[in-house]
């Protein structure tokens, strides 16, 4: 099933890097629409799939679709188009940051019903990292951001699951039987790993113990298998990876293709989102939260939707490309 994921992702990806930029800038609301619309489909009983009291999948045939990842990739689009067009409104005006924010409220609060915690941060962190780089107002974006920790707090205590996972993260081991025990054996993983590994496919953990091994603690597994160096390798791939999509954005930038360089600060800010997140998570340096480690992680959707991202960046860096050739 991987394997028809990954086909499909190359074939989405090669899809999406023969279409031009500028397809995707006016057809951004688009994409928006029919993410929320998938959003709200997914929520409606029978249609909607429940795991593990979550609804956050739509099944198709043997297959499943979340739309909550193809959302993160709706919402950067539509900003970055939203921020070209727009551009004076956003950098100087309430009105032209606050559009921005009421379809973004609608978005996370569809996300939140379901419930998806990670999603929404992601989402969230993202649109307000593409906001600052587009250059909006510090005393709007502060005003707004207060705001917005103000209510991520208040969904934290809002629910008695999520506060059994904040404060199991202070001290796993005080319970490792219940509220720890994910953290805990994320934990004995990693120091299983010490500095080689036990061997790539020899873990473990992942046999009887971690739950959900090859989706939100795949990173543990990696470190038990590869040890301290695998994990490096693995988060220095990620700091390269990301690090060229930064500088493809700002070489659209200089080419003068801003829908383009925001696109790459949108996708660059997601990956490094996810990868944090998993990361910090697996590791205890964040509260468990379930977010996929991108290119990593078992997930169709996410892995389709991560290469479309890529392939987006790559089209971009092409027209960056064949722009400064006419220039010359």
């Amino acid at each position: 099933r991987h394997l028809v994921y990954l086909l499909l992702a190359l074939g989405g990806s090669v899809l999406v890097y023969r279409v031009p930029t500028s397809f995707w800038l006016e057809t951004g609301w688009v994409w928006l629409f029919v993410a929320l619309a998938l959003l709200i489909l997914v929520l409606i009983p029978g249609i909607g799939k429940e795991v593990n009291g979550s609804q956050r999948w739509l099944p198709i045939g043997p297959f499943t679709l979340q739309p909550s990842e193809f959302a993160k990739l709706a919402m950067v689009v539509y900003l970055a188009g939203y921020m070209v067009r727009r551009e004076h409104e956003v950098r100087h005006q309430w009105q032209g940051f606050l559009k921005p924010m009421a379809v973004l409220f609608a978005a996370t609060l569809l996300l939140m019903i379901e419930p998806d915690f990670g999603a929404t941060v992601i989402v969230v962190g993202t649109a307000f990292g593409m906001l600052f780089l587009a250059g909006v107002k510090l005393g709007h974006f502060l005003l707004v951001l207060l705001g917005a920790l103000g209510a991520l707090l208040v969904l934290v205590v809002s629910e008695p699951y999520r506060v059994k996972r904040l404060t199991a993260y202070t001290d796993p081991w005080a319970d490792p039987y219940d509220t720890g025990f994910q953290l805990t054996q994320s934990l004995i993983a990693f120091g299983r790993g010490e500095w080689m590994g036990v061997g790539l496919g020899n873990s473990v953990q992942k046999l009887f113990y971690l739950p959900e091994a090859h989706t939100d603690f795949v990173f543990s597994i990696w470190a038990e298998e590869m040890g301290f160096i695998g994990a490096s390798l693995v988060i220095a791939l990620y700091a390269g990876l990301i690090g060229r999509i930064l500088w493809v954005g700002r070489q659209a930038a200089v080419a003068g293709n801003d829908f383009g360089a925001y696109v790459c600060y949108g996708v660059a800010l997601i990956f490094s989102g996810q990868a944090f997140v998993n990361m910090g998570v697996s590791s205890g340096l964040l509260p468990t939260k379930g977010l996929t480690l991108p290119f990593i992680s078992y997930g169709g959707t996410s892995l389709i939707v991560c290469c479309a991202m890529l392939a987006l960046v790559l089209r971009v860096d092409r027209d960056s490309r064949n722009t400064g050739r006419r220039r010359r």
